[in-house]
Order: C-alpha cells, then structure tokens, then sequence
C-alpha cells in the first residue's frame, strides 16, 4: 500500500507538471557548453572581432593629417572618424535586440561582412567622400563586432565561467584604444595609410569562415518586432550628441546657434526615445532595463569610467609631444604602461572573479585606484620625470583595468541569458556617450585653459610674443624651435592647462565609487538561465525564485521517486554544460518543454 500511494503520489506530480508547462512552457535551452578544443577557436574568433571593432575608433587619429595631406578635404577630416563613431553607436543596442530575438550567429557574420566592405571601400578611396562612406560602412559593423562578441559568450559559456573570458576581452578593448593611434601613427610614417583598412580584410575573412564553420548558437523562434519608432529617435539623439561632442569648440564656438540648436535636437529626441520605449511592444531598449538596480548602477559607473579613460587617453599625446619634446610614434609608446597595468588587472580580475565568484570589491577597488593616479596627473610639471609620469599612467591603467570589464559582467548576470544582448548593448551604449561627451568636456576644459594660460604669459613677456605665436599653428616641431623665454611659457601653458582637467575628473569618478557601494553582489550563476520577460527584480537576485522552484521541485521528485537532479549539482554532461534548462547548474526539464532549440 505504502507503495501504491507512492507511485500515485508521483504520478500526481507528473500530470501537475505537464499541466504547468503546458501553459507556459519554458524557452528552448541552449546547447551545452563547447568543450575546450571548439572553445578556443571561438574566443580566438571573438577576440578578433572585438579588437577590429575597437582598434578602428581610434587608429585614424594619428593617421589624419598624412591622409588630409594625401587626398586634401580638411574640411572634412572630422568626419572620418564622427562616421565611425555614428554609426557604430547608433547600430549597437540594434544588434542587442536583435541578437536576443532572432539568434547572433548571421548577424556576428553579416557585422564582420560590413566591416570587410567597409575596409576595402575605405581602402580603395580615391577621396573624402569616398573615405567618410568607408568609415560608416565600417561603423554599421564595428557596432555590432563590439556588442556581439560579448554576447555570444553568454551563448556558450555560463556567467561564472564567463569571467575569466570578459577579463581577456576587456583587455583587448583597452589594448586597441591604446595601440590603435600608435599603429595608425606607424602605418602612416613607414608605410601607407591605407594599411590601417587593409588589415582588416585578412583577420575579416578568418573571422568568418570560423563563425559560419564553428559557431553553434541557439536561434530563439520569435517573432521580429522592428521598433522603428525607437530607432529613429535614438538615431537622431545619438547624431546630435555626438556631433556637438565633435564640433564644440573646434569648429563652432560652444554659444554657437549650431551647437545649441543640435543640443536642442537632442534633448527632443531623447524624450521621445523614452516616450516610443514606453509605447512600444517590443521595445529597442526596454525601460524595465532601468527598474534593475545593478543595471544602473553598474551602467553610470561604466560611463564615468569611459570619461576618465578616453578623456585620459584622448589628450595625453599631445600633451605629452608638446611638453616632452617628444614625437607622435614615441608618445604612443608612453601610453604602453598604462596599457600594461589594464591588461594586467582585467585578465588577473577575470580570474579570480571566476575562481571566487566574488566580484563587488573589484570596481570599488579600481575606481578607487582611478581616483588616485587623476591625482598623481594633476600634479605633473614640466620637470616631472619621464619616468614618474609613465608609472602615473601604469597606475591609471591598473585601475581601469579591476572596473571596465567586471561592470559588464554585473551587468549580464543581472538578467536571465535570453536578455543579454539588450542588456550588454545597453550598457555599451552608455559607455560609449560617455566617452564621447568625457572627450568633449575635457577638450573643452583644456581648450579654454590653453588659450587664456598663452595669452597671460606671452602678453606677459611683451616685444610681441603674443602676436608671433598662434594657438592654432603650434605643432610640437614648432614650439621646439622657438626662442627659450616663448618655448617656456607655451610648455608651461600646455602643462598648467591639462592637469587642472584630471583634478575635476576626480569627483566624477568618486560618484561612482559610492553609486557601486549600493550594488547588490548577486552570486554569478554556474549555469544558463532563461526567461520570456525582463524582472525588475533582476538586480535583487537574477533568477532567485525560478532557482527556488526548480530546486523544490527536485527535492519533490527525490521525496517520490529518488532520482532527479539536485539544484546546484552538476548533471552527467560535460562541466559547464547548458542543458534543457540550466539554472543554477542543475538540469531539469519540465514536462512538455522542447528538447532542443534551434541552432544556426
């Protein structure tokens, strides 16, 4: 008897289980985890993507003036990297989206495919024009290069895993930043500028053979909703932002009707991006994003970070050839400390957030040593050793490094898998406003330090050493060459301007210290988590009750049955295996779900 109230007890239990699923069966699962043979060609693939799509932010930046030279426009120089970076920010939370809904192999392929296109465009140019368009094609990919390589891993490699891959990644984002100028300075000097495109047809045609050949993702069946709504008003925001990043102050002065009217435009537009989210059926960019606190918090962290690193990185070569004396290959060199304490502290973070699952102190820690090594910045003078500013930079970079990656994976684990790429793009996204805005402020700063520092002290010297020096014509070849008492006063002028900036990014960066204090450090999860709908309690505990009914129902079938899977316990598959529904790295199926998605 005992045993016949058992089995009926079970049976109970089954028809229950049928009956739910029945009337929300779960998504489709994933496929298990590649083991480490397929592994390695896939991060190597995605490492290469991530490195063409940001190496090309910033390779042209010291290429400009011999391509200006070579083909004339320099009424459009500006352009050849505003494009770029248009088009890439614009396409980057289009690609998250999209990625969720419709499967991220094809469009991993067809982003390498615009940047290949891109590339030969560029490459062949005959002139500007031809120039700019190449750059924008590249930018319709670049975007999606960036926010698909870090997605696809979500794909194929659990969060707690993940770590040590996104420790690497970030590596190779910061690397890029830092070695693009010093290469696009190289292949324009030695060789030809045209090389900064062509070297991305070879490592573009390997990236996609391996994808088409390796890559094996899950392919969600749902319906395609465009948003074009949203993506219309995010488009014209962007633009605006980024052009009067780009303009202000170079070519409009900032009170300009240019600059206020684009500043207007944005301000219009980004209320109704908000407006077409909440109206939307399924929208770019959800707003339930913003009911997550992680989300947040981790996102306005990111973006103070990318203002401190590029507004850094953006105006330290030319200070660093104008008052070192220095030339603009060497300069790129100085910057290689900095890009050895970021890789240093982004893979070593990586690592241990893997090995630990801890990761909360990480960009406590890091913005905190960011803060620090603003300050040894602002107390740089034109005697400082060459030595001292270059361990100035180390420690900048050893802190960018503990925070800029590990935000990322905050960010992802804050959301079931399914969501990644919205999440992910968004995050990017903001990231990269910031660092266009922090480019500008800093521009801006320095700008309107340097010009008020010159005309002081060249006034100050009289006999007309204000009127034989133009702001606008100074080059680092020149101000060698000027007399002693003028060569002091504009060293002295570009050192007393800059320094102050790093003195007011402290503050900034300090904010998001304390914002990170509030973020909740939700355990990474060991295996792949699903949902049909964002939670806005996803930052209290990405996947807290489904782990709890999963695991409630395992210990119901052990009571009756004696032979499910315990929650948390790693099943027959491979270590890290994505099963029918991982969570919380048991692998359970529920009665009627799919036993396999669809694959690309």
């Amino acid at each position: 008897m005992p045993c016949l109230r058992d089995a009926s007890r079970s049976e109970k239990i089954k028809t229950e289980g049928m009956s739910t699923a029945s009337v929300a069966a779960p998504p489709p699962a994933a496929p298990a985890t590649p083991g480490r043979a397929r592994l390695a060609p896939i991060l190597t693939c995605l490492f290469i993507a991530m490195l063409i799509g940001s190496l090309d932010q910033t390779i042209f930046s010291t290429a400009l003036p011999t391509i200006v030279g070579d083909l004339g426009g320099v009424d459009h120089m500006l352009w050849v990297t505003t494009a770029y970076l248009v088009a890439s920010t614009i396409t980057m939370p289009i690609y998250g989206k999209l990625g969720d809904v419709m499967g991220r192999k094809w469009l991993f392929v067809a982003a390498i495919a615009f940047m290949l296109l891109g590339s030969i465009i560029g490459g062949a140019a005959g002139d500007m024009t031809w120039l700019i368009i190449g750059r924008a094609v590249q930018g319709l990919g670049g975007g999606g290069l960036m926010i698909l390589s870090q997605s696809i891993i979500a794909d194929v490699v659990p969060v707690r895993e993940r770590s040590k891959y996104m420790g690497a990644m970030g590596a190779v984002f910061g690397v890029s930043a830092v070695v693009g100028p010093l290469l696009g300075g190289w292949f324009a000097q030695s060789l030809d500028w045209r090389w900064a495109f062509w070297i991305n047809i070879p490592l573009c045609a390997l990236a996609i053979a391996v994808s088409v050949i390796v890559l094996k993702l899950p392919r969600p069946e749902n319906r395609v909703r465009v948003d074009v709504a949203g993506i219309i008003t995010m488009a014209v925001a962007v633009t605006s932002i980024i052009l009067v990043s780009t303009w202000g102050g170079s070519e409009y002065e900032w009170g300009s009707p240019t600059i206020l009217w684009l500043i207007a435009i944005a301000v219009v537009a980004a209320a109704a991006f908000v407006w077409a989210e909440a109206k939307a059926a399924d929208p770019l960019m959800p707003l339930a994003l913003f009911k997550n606190r992680n989300f947040v918090l981790a996102t306005v962290a990111g973006l103070f970070i990318g203002v401190a690193m590029f507004g850094t990185i953006g105006y330290l070569p030319t200070y660093l050839q104008m008052v070192s004396g220095v030339s603009a290959t060497v300069s790129g060199y100085m910057l290689l400390p900095m890009m050895a304490g970021l890789m240093l502290t982004s893979i070593g973070m990586g690592a241990i957030m893997s090995k630990t699952g801890r990761y909360k102190w990480m960009p406590i820690v890091g913005l905190a040593i960011v803060a620090v090594a603003l300050y040894l910045l602002s107390t740089l003078t034109v005697e400082t050793a060459t030595v001292v500013l270059l361990s100035y930079l180390f420690v900048l970079g050893f802190g960018i490094g503990c925070a800029m990656q590990v935000l990322v994976v905050v960010v992802q684990n804050s959301f079931p898998d399914d969501m990644v790429g919205t999440a992910t793009a968004s995050n990017n996204f903001f990231r990269e406003i910031g660092a266009s805005l922090g480019g500008a402020v800093v521009g801006a700063v320095f700008t309107d330090n340097l010009t008020t520092l010159l005309s002081e002290r060249l006034g100050a010297l009289g006999g007309g050493a204000g009127g034989a020096v133009s702001e606008n014509s100074l080059t680092p070849q020149a101000v060698n060459e000027l007399p002693a008492p003028i060569h002091d006063a504009v060293v002295g002028s570009y050192n007393d301007a800059l320094t102050p900036v790093f003195t007011l990014l402290i503050p900034m960066v300090l904010a998001g210290l304390l914002l990170f204090l509030f973020v909740k450090e939700v355990p990474l999860r060991a295996g792949r988590e699903v949902s049909s709908d964002v939670s806005s309690e996803a930052g209290e505990g990405a996947g807290a009750s489904a782990a709890a009914g999963v695991a409630e129902a395992s210990a119901a079938l052990v009571d009756t049955a004696g032979s499910a899977v315990v929650a948390g316990e790693p099943s027959a598959e491979l270590p890290g295996t994505l099963g029918s529904k991982r969570i919380g790295g048991s692998a359970a199926r529920p009665a009627g779900e799919p036993s396999a998605p669809t694959q690309d």
